[in-house]
């Protein structure tokens, strides 16, 4: 593997940077889109993890499903979510309100993505099957991303997505695996690895996200990008983690703009087809140019 061209780090203060300050969200289609949103009782990932793009993404009218409910059953202290134990039974109505918003938002690239629901063998898969059915049904020409738990390695749970595909499946690893026992507790490096695999073998186009400033190593991260090479991932995405409370993990770095073009460009040598990589890159920053 190459040596990196390693950025000096700027040292870690509670203040953001410069290049992390984002508009306050305002405007008619910002306000339209949450209309809609509430309208139809749902939620998204837009204001349950705090995104710093929410302004910018419903203010073009955009904006990312969260399905299964609002409550996760696990704890990554990384996530603004709500973690508890779901109420029982999955919301079979839950697809119809989406695709409705997703049709008087007009939308042509829908991007869905949940909380977990390990208290379930099914993992809520039936339901991201079931929003891919009802999206094209009623929507002509929609294109799909569906950001997908780990169904705990049930992977009969997965088939069940797999089935009934999204045009991108994506899953995402989140940090480097030596950060995983403090950061995402209930997940496991490899198993996610596994998942992108299976889901390429059955020809999905395939996508992988993570957050730097945790204290991951510029080496690890190099790391990573080969793993998701190994494994025939298309896109990856880099973005700054942002500690949502003082009850989360601390942000360990702030990381320079020039370091997130440097790993672009190690990710893109390696043979990634796109990295996506920037201090306000999220999951679906940008999503429908990842079809």
């Amino acid at each position: 593997m190459k040596e990196l061209n390693v950025v000096d780090r700027k040292e870690t203060t509670q203040r953001r940077p410069d290049w992390l300050r984002v508009k306050l969200p305002s405007g008619e289609k910002f306000k339209e889109v949450s209309d809609t949103i509430q309208k139809h009782s749902l939620n998204t990932v837009c204001s349950e993890a705090r995104c710093p793009n929410m302004g910018e993404c419903w203010g073009n009218g955009t904006a990312t499903f969260m399905i299964l409910g609002d409550v996760c059953t696990r704890s990554c202290s990384f996530c603004a979510v709500k973690t508890g134990r779901p109420i029982q039974g999955l919301d079979w109505d839950e697809p119809r309100r989406v695709t409705d918003a997703a049709s008087k938002m007009n939308l042509k690239h829908v991007v869905l993505t949940s909380v977990n629901r390990d208290e379930r063998k099914d993992g809520g898969a039936p339901i991201f099957a079931e929003c891919h059915r009802m999206l094209r049904e009623e929507i002509e020409g929609v294109t799909i991303e569906s950001l997908i738990p780990d169904f705990r390695g049930v992977w009969e749970a997965l088939q069940i997505v797999i089935d009934t595909p999204p045009d991108v499946l994506s899953h995402n690893l989140e940090t480097v695996p030596r950060l995983y026992r403090e950061v995402r507790p209930q997940a496991k490096y490899e198993r996610s690895l596994e998942l992108l695999q299976r889901c390429k073998d059955q020809g999905l186009r395939t996508k992988t996200g993570i957050m730097v400033g945790l204290g991951e190593k510029p080496d690890e991260v190099a790391k990573l990008m080969q793993d998701c090479v190994d494994h025939d991932v298309d896109v990856l995405t880099i973005g700054q983690y942002m500690q949502p409370t003082k009850m989360h993990h601390p942000v360990e770095e702030w990381v320079h703009p020039d370091q997130f073009a440097e790993y672009k460009k190690i990710g893109e040598e390696l043979g990634l087809e796109h990295v996506e990589s920037g201090p306000l890159v999220r999951s679906s920053y940008h999503a429908e140019r990842h079809v």
